[in-house]
């Protein structure tokens, strides 16, 4: 669980250090890319804090489980990354606000309250890749893999658990 907790500290870190040291300001859909993260920082607090309070039996069982949700909150991290990918590529549209839309027949009165009611930072512009990936694709990979990483450690524990028994 460490290994869930301190990368989910880096990855957490690295997104704010882009915005107040970077300049990036993060769109809608980057700060919900955000939330997994705090999530598995807290159960990683969590974890820290039941393995000096919980005999070895009891702490690998704990263990396990919290590394299943672990692997579910950073596929849902993955979802909601692959799902700004599909805003950026134009694949699909998200909400208005956070969109360009279209300027297709509004009158001038209309177009302005639209320009002005436009946040500054849109989903679907990618203000940042490299190698043509944006941070938002980086994020799901991160994201899919710790989900995978984490799934497989959690079945792990039980194989060692299960390997140990007579």
């Amino acid at each position: 669980m460490r290994f869930v907790f301190v990368l989910s500290i880096v990855i957490l870190g690295s997104a704010m250090l882009s915005q107040y040291v970077g300049g990036l300001k993060p769109c809608t859909l980057c700060i919900y890319q955000r939330v997994p993260y705090g999530f598995t920082i807290a159960l990683g607090l969590l974890a820290l804090v039941s393995g000096r309070v919980m005999a070895p039996p009891r702490l690998r069982a704990q263990s396990k489980r919290l590394l299943y949700l672990s692997a579910l909150i950073f596929l849902a991290g993955g979802g909601i990354a692959g799902f700004h990918v599909g805003v950026e590529e134009g694949w699909w549209e998200f909400a208005s606000a956070c969109t360009s839309g279209s300027s297709e027949g509004l009158t001038p009165e209309e177009l302005r309250k639209q320009l002005l009611s436009t946040p500054v930072v849109r989903c679907d512009e990618i203000q940042w890749s490299m190698f043509g990936i944006s941070m938002a694709g980086y994020n799901f990979f991160v994201s899919t893999g710790l989900a995978l990483i984490t799934y497989m450690l959690a079945r792990m524990i039980g194989a060692v658990r299960s390997n140990l028994a007579p």
